[in-house]
C-alpha cells in the first residue's frame, strides 16, 4: 500500500523550532551563539552541559530523574551533576591523570556513567563508551586500540570481564569501582567521590582538542573508533534544539544505551546543553513499563529506536489505548530506517506520527532529519538540516559524479560540520578513503526526490542486484511488514547463476501467527503484489528473533556471511540471534 504524506497543522509549524525562516537565514554563527564558551576561543563540553547553566542561575533546575530497574527512583538538578562531575574530576586527578588521557565507561545506565562521561570532559581528558554487554575480547580489543589509561566499571562486570587480563594492558594505571568496595588493585569510586571537592573548573579546551571516542563495527576486521572533539557541541546544541525539539524544561526521554553514539549525544551531551529535564530508565524494553513511563513522568519529546517501535506495534493498538500520552508533542527514531507503516502507527496511536532521522557514528550526530515544520512522507529520512549539504554520487576515479532527483547513488556530505569525525584512531589510510571529490561518502545508498526529502536504500554492500534489477532491502522489509503476519524482516541476495542473485526473506512472525506453507505462500503473494515478481523474495525463513546490534541494527551482512560459509567479521555488538 502507498502512505500519503502527512500535512502538518498550521499551528504545528509555527510552534516548531526549526522555520523555513530560521532554515533560509541560518549560519554558523547561529550555531556558536547558542554555546556560553570559556574565555579565548575556548570550550568545553561539560561547561555548556553544566556549569553554564549553574553560573547562569539555573542550578536548581531538574536536569535528571533515574529511574532504577528495581524501582528505585533518583532526581538531580543541574547544580548536583555539576558538583557531582567536578568530584570525579578530581578523583581522577588525584590518581594521577591528566589532561588528554582516555577514560573508558562500562556499565549500564546507571546514574555514574553520566558522571563519569563529564566528570572526564570537565578535567579536559577523553571519554570512551563501552557496551556494558559486551564480552571481555571486545572490551579488551576497544581498550587496546585507545589506549585505555583509566576504567570505570562496576564489581560485577569487573569481576567477570575485566579481572583476568587488565594487568596485560600497558596504558591501563586507574580501574574505578562502583560502591564502597573494589577488588585488590582497584580504586572504590563512592569514597573516593565522597572525599573530593564539589567545585572544579573546567579545563578550558581548544574546539578541536578531542573529546571523545566512538567505536564502530566494520563489516570485516577490528571495529573503527572515531574521533570527536569539543567543537562538535556546537552541533549537539543546534540538532537538540532544530531536530528534537527540546527547549529548557523539556521533559526528554531518549532509550538508547549510552554505549551507542545516540545514548552519548542525545542521551547525554544535547540534551543536558539544551537544559532539559531528561529521564534515564535503567531497565530494558518491557512494554507497560514504557508506556506508563510516558504517561507518568509526562513525556514530551521521545527519542527511540525502530526495533522498539515494531515491538509496540507488534503488540498492537489495544494494549496501548488504557494510557494518556497527551503530554508528548515531539516523537523521533534512530538507529536503522523507519519503516513506513510505523510513522503511521504512531500518528495513530499516539497522536503524534514517528519522525525519521539519519545520522552515523562517523557524523557525530543528526546530519538529516524529518522536522516538526516539515510535512512527513513516511519512509524518508528528511532533509538535510540546515549548515549541511546533501548529494547523491557515486565514486568515478579520483572524483565523484553527482546524480539529479530520483537516482540511486551513495549519499555524501560535505565535509565542515562541527560534529564530524576527525579521524579513524590509529587508520588515517582508512579514513583518507572515505573523502572523495571534496565529499564525505557514508557507504549508504540513497535517492533525492524532487521536493529535497531524501531516502534510505540500503548500505553499499547491503544492495541486491537480480535480473538485472538493483534492490534496495529496506523497500522489500517495509513491504513485508505490511502483511498481517509478519513483526520483522531482513532480506539479503543470495548468489544465482541465472538472475545474478535472487532475494530471501527472514521474518519474525506477530503472536497469534506459527510458521507453516500456508502463511509462507500468503507472505510471498503479497510481497509479489506490493513490489512485483522481479523484486519480491523467492523465498521466505521463519525466524524467532533477527540478528541485532544492541543499537537496533540488523545485521543482514551476518545472515548472509552464515548463508554462504563466508566470515562473519565483527560481531562484538550483537545482542540477539535465536533461529
Amino acid at each position: 500500500m502507498a502512505f500519503e504524506t502527512i500535512t502538518k497543522p498550521e499551528d504545528v509549524r509555527a510552534s516548531a523550532a526549526l522555520t523555513e525562516d530560521i532554515r533560509a537565514r541560518f549560519t554558523w554563527d547561529d550555531a556558536r551563539a547558542m554555546l556560553a564558551g570559556l574565555p579565548g576561543g575556548k570550550l568545553n563540553i561539560a561547561h555548556e552541559a553544566l556549569d553554564a547553566h549553574v553560573a547562569a542561575g539555573h542550578g536548581a533546575d531538574p536536569a535528571m530523574t533515574w529511574l532504577g530497574k528495581d524501582g528505585a527512583r533518583r532526581a538531580f538538578t543541574y547544580a548536583d551533576l555539576a558538583g557531582q562531575t567536578a568530584r570525579f574530576a578530581h578523583v581522577l586527578r588525584a590518581h594521577g591523570l591528566g589532561v588528554g588521557d582516555r577514560v573508558f565507561g562500562l556499565m549500564g545506565r546507571e546514574v555514574e556513567l553520566f558522571v563519569a562521561a563529564l566528570g572526564t570532559l570537565k578535567a579536559g581528558m577523553v571519554f570512551s563508551p563501552l557496551f556494558s554487554a559486551f564480552g571481555p575480547e571486545p572490551i579488551r580489543t576497544r581498550m587496546e586500540i585507545g589506549a585505555a589509561n583509566a576504567l570505570v566499571t562496576t564489581a560485577a562486570i569487573y569481576k567477570r570481564k575485566i579481572a583476568e587480563w587488565w594487568r596485560d594492558l600497558p596504558s591501563l594505571r586507574l580501574i574505578l569501582i562502583v560502591g564502597d568496595d573494589a577488588p585488590e588493585g582497584c580504586v572504590a569510586l563512592g569514597p573516593a567521590m565522597a572525599a573530593a571537592s564539589d567545585t572544579f573548573a573546567p579545563v578550558p579546551m581548544d574546539p578541536e582538542d578531542t573529546a571523545l571516542i566512538h567505536f564502530t563495527s566494520g563489516t570485516t576486521g577490528q571495529p573503527k573508533g572515531a574521533v570527536h572533539v569539543h567543537g562538535a557541541v556546537a552541533w549537539h546544541a543546534m540538532t537538540g534544539r532544530y531536530a528534537l525539539e527540546m527547549r529548557a524544561g523539556t521533559r526528554y526521554w531518549c532509550t538508547a544505551d549510552p554505549g551507542w553514539v545516540t545514548g552519548t549525544s542525545y542521551g547525554i551531551i544535547a540534551p543536558l546543553v539544551n537544559r532539559v529535564h531528561m529521564l534515564m530508565d535503567e531497565g530494558e524494553f518491557d512494554l507497560d513499563r514504557w508506556y506508563s513511563t510516558l504517561q507518568d513522568e509526562r513525556i514530551e519529546v521521545w527519542y527511540t529506536a525502530p526495533t522498539a517501535i515494531r515491538m509496540m506495534m507488534r503488540a498492537g493498538d489495544a494494549a496501548a489505548k488504557p494510557y494518556d500520552f497527551s503530554a508528548l508533542r515531539f516523537l523521533a527514531s534512530v538507529g536503522e530506517p523507519l519503516n513506513p507503516e510505523a510513522v503511521v502507527w504512531g500518528n495513530r496511536v499516539f497522536g503524534r506520527p514517528f519522525h525519521d532521522n539519519w545520522w552515523q557514528t562517523e557524523t557525530g550526530g543528526i546530519v538529516i532529519a524529518n522536522t516538526q515544520a516539515m510535512d512527513i512522507k513516511p519512509g524518508s529520512m528528511g532533509k538535510p538540516l540546515p549548515g549541511q549539504v546533501a548529494g547523491i554520487v557515486e565514486r568515478d576515479g579520483d572524483g565523484v559524479r553527482e546524480f539529479g532527483e530520483g537516482e540511486i547513488g551513495e549519499l555524501a556530505l560535505r565535509p565542515g560540520w562541527p560534529s564530524m569525525m576527525r579521524a579513524y584512531l590509529h587508520e588515517q589510510a582508512r579514513y583518507d578513503k572515505a573523502f572523495v571529490g571534496g565529499w564525505y561518502l557514508t557507504g549508504d545508498l540513497a535517492m533525492r526526490d524532487a521536493d529535497g526529502y531524501f531516502w534510505f536504500v540500503g548500505r553499499a554492500d547491503d544492495l541486491i542486484k537480480t535480473s538485472g534489477h538493483l534492490i534496495g532491502p529496506f523497500e522489500v522489509e517495509s513491504a513485508l511488514i505490511e502483511h498481517e503476519a509478519v513483526a520483522e524482516a531482513a532480506v539479503i541476495g543470495l548468489p544465482d547463476e541465472t538472475a545474478g542473485e535472487v532475494v530471501r526473506a527472514y521474518v519474525c512472525l506477530n503472536p497469534g501467527f506459527e510458521p507453516s506453507e500456508e502463511i509462507e505462500k500468503s507472505i510471498r503473494g503479497h510481497a509479489r503484489r506490493r513490489l512485483g515478481p522481479a523484486v519480491a523474495p523467492r523465498e521466505v525463513v521463519f525466524r524467532k528473533t533477527l540478528p541485532k546490534t544492541r543499537s537496533g541494527k540488523t545485521m543482514r551482512r551476518l545472515l548472509k556471511a552464515r548463508e554462504m560459509g563466508l566470515p562473519e567479521g565483527d560481531i562484538s555488538t550483537l545482542e540477539s540471534d535465536e533461529t
